[in-house]
């Protein structure tokens, strides 16, 4: 069965990650992580991602929870950075 360009829409960008003001969760992460590299722009595009829909998506603990791992993970990451 074919999906209609709604639901792919839907899918892609959901209401969780829209905000008021017309900014998407992907463009606010893209344009902070601009600078980042590798692991440390994966882990804080993935915070942005938890924190900013926590408060609209059915598990909020769960978001925040998983928002928790990604920091303690960027600050292995910024740590083994400057290790080197």
């Amino acid at each position: 069965m074919a999906s209609n360009g709604n639901d792919l829409a839907q899918t892609i960008s959901p209401a969780h990650y829209k905000f008021r003001n017309g900014i998407e969760t992907i463009d606010y992460s893209l344009a902070v992580c601009e600078k980042l590299k590798g692991n440390e722009a994966v882990c804080v595009s993935n915070v942005i991602k938890y924190v900013s829909r926590y408060a609209t998506k059915g598990r909020p603990e769960a978001d925040l929870q998983k928002a928790q791992w990604y920091l303690q993970r960027l600050i292995v990451e910024f740590n083994k950075g400057r290790e080197q």
